[in-house]
């Protein structure tokens, strides 16, 4: 019988983590040591209020004060968002990078369940913006996940199984 699946999956090695991870290490110890060595900032002129450096909230830079071509440093939403992808593209709500829909339930529940640590690890040092982005996140993950666990199953009934896994 032919294999209409096309090619297996592809595995890709990404070799040069450990370095870039070792130039962030040092990018952050710099930073450190700037900032350590600058004298204490005025305070900003209240809630709501840029800071004079263009900073976004929490300190972060925002776009707008980075050199063109420079990526944000990542955040927890950054986290969250790729857990949340990767949770969204093995339920098949959307294709994966190389353009292909799968339902993987194994690796979706193990990304909802990351996200769920996650929740859990971090409870009382979220912003109030945070803890509910990351509440309301994991409550439509979990309900697209059972919506799709019950169409596989549907599905399979159809076609003459039990629905049920041996």
């Amino acid at each position: 019988m032919p294999n209409d699946q096309g090619p297996g999956p592809m595995l890709h090695i990404d070799d040069d983590w450990k370095a870039e991870a070792q130039r962030e290490k040092e990018r952050l110890a710099k930073k450190r040591a700037a900032e350590a060595a600058a004298p204490a900032a005025p305070p900003s002129g209240g809630p709501g209020t840029p800071s004079a450096s263009g900073d976004a909230p929490g300190g972060t830079p925002s776009r707008a004060t980075l050199p063109p071509g420079t990526a944000l440093p990542a955040g927890f939403e950054d986290l969250v968002n790729t857990l949340t992808s990767r949770a969204l593209m093995s339920m098949g709500a959307m294709p994966d990078p190389s353009g292909r829909a799968y339902v993987s339930l194994e690796t979706a529940r193990q990304q909802i369940d990351l996200l769920d640590v996650l929740e859990q690890k971090t409870a009382g040092n979220l912003t109030a913006e945070e803890k509910s982005n990351l509440a309301s996140t994991l409550h439509e993950l979990r309900t697209a996940y059972l919506e799709v666990a019950h169409a596989l199953r549907q599905q399979s009934i159809e076609r003459g199984g039990t629905g049920m896994a041996a």
